[in-house]
């Protein structure tokens, strides 16, 4: 799913930095450049929508672990850690070898 996910945001600008980066507190799925800021990329597969789409399940305590990520990551590169960063997910549903994709741009806040 994150190889989709990757390709899509590839199709629409963003340059790619790590995939999978794991930290003692989490994972990120993909870190990514939009221009000058720095993309921390949740992805969620979901078959269907009966229980709500992927970003539903990006509750508050997996929200945290991927803040703590986030900073993990800044302190690994220093050379980003004054960049302007948000946090987007990408929903995928459907066939998992073509799944309709949902990108959220912006979809919280390290603060939230």
């Amino acid at each position: 799913m994150e190889a989709a996910a990757r390709d899509h945001l590839l199709g629409h600008g963003l340059r790619p930095l790590a995939s999978n980066a794991g930290f003692r507190v989490g994972e990120l799925d993909l870190v990514m450049l939009d221009g000058d800021t720095v993309v921390f990329v949740e992805v969620r597969y979901r078959r269907d929508d009966r229980y709500g789409g992927g970003a539903v399940s990006v509750d508050a305590r997996k929200r945290r672990k991927l803040v703590l990520a986030a900073l993990a990551f800044l302190q690994r590169h220093r050379a980003l850690a004054d960049r302007a960063c948000r946090f987007d997910v990408v929903e995928a549903q459907g066939d998992p070898e073509r799944p309709r994709l949902n990108w959220l741009r912006d979809a919280f806040r390290a603060d939230d």
